[in-house]
């Protein structure tokens, strides 16, 4: 699903720093991946050459079958918009719009008609348990609730990978659980997910930790847990 080989980024300014060094990883259909790391060593930055929002110096990144190299802006916005969810530390919603325009957000992007747009936002918004708080602004809602709506928006597009940048950064450790416990049910569903943490204890939670100091990925462990469909049953 992702191939990265030998990606190497760097930022420009009085004192140029490299970032990401000649960094490599590959990650399956399905799989749920923990980057780890302390704050400046590069996990962001890996998650957005990922996505296309970022382009590297050097190196090869292939995301669900494309190679993102031969993409120009506007295809890889198409990318973004039809295969890929986000999730962010801030939540990043808009503050005068409801949970449901939201959710709803990238559907007018990717021209769904409106009746459609209503229904699988509506269920994005049930998916994740807030159907009944769909006419509410942001500022109406807990930090757990507003992360669940930036999850809806995330899952309404159907998408092939996720990407969660510090999900779990700005809430308690309730909320926290509850999102956690959510990512592993949308994996469960056969999403791959890519998480940025800082946190062993939040990594635990995927079935691999990857670990990335001063740009470079120093371990690469897999994590035996038991689905969320399993301790359902």
């Amino acid at each position: 699903m992702i191939a990265v080989s030998h990606l190497t980024k760097s930022f420009a300014g009085a004192r140029p720093r490299r970032v990401l060094d000649d960094v490599s990883l590959a990650v399956a259909q399905g799989e749920f991946v923990a980057l780890v790391g302390e704050s400046g060593v590069g996990k962001s930055t890996l998650l957005n050459l990922i996505a296309g929002l970022e382009r590297p110096d050097s190196g090869t990144l292939v995301v669900d079958g494309v190679q993102l190299a031969t993409l120009d802006d506007d295809a890889l916005t198409v990318l973004r918009r039809e295969r890929i969810g986000f999730v962010f530390q801030s939540y990043n919603l808009l503050p005068r719009s409801t949970a449901f325009k939201n959710v709803e957000l990238p559907l007018v992007y990717a021209g769904v008609r409106t009746r459609e747009r209503r229904k699988r936002a509506l269920d994005a918004l049930g998916q994740v348990g807030l159907a009944d708080r769909a006419e509410h602004l942001p500022n109406q809602l807990s930090g757990g609730e507003q992360q669940r709506v930036a999850i809806a928006r995330a899952l309404v597009v159907d998408p092939s990978v996720v990407l969660a940048d510090e999900p779990t950064g700005n809430l308690d450790s309730k909320n926290a659980e509850d999102v956690l416990t959510l990512l592993e049910r949308v994996n469960a569903q056969g999403a791959t997910i890519v998480m940025v943490t800082h946190s062993r204890r939040v990594a635990e939670r995927a079935s691999r930790i990857l670990r990335i100091e001063d740009g470079l990925m120093v371990a690469d462990e897999a994590i035996a847990r038991p689905s969320v469909l399993e301790v359902a049953q």
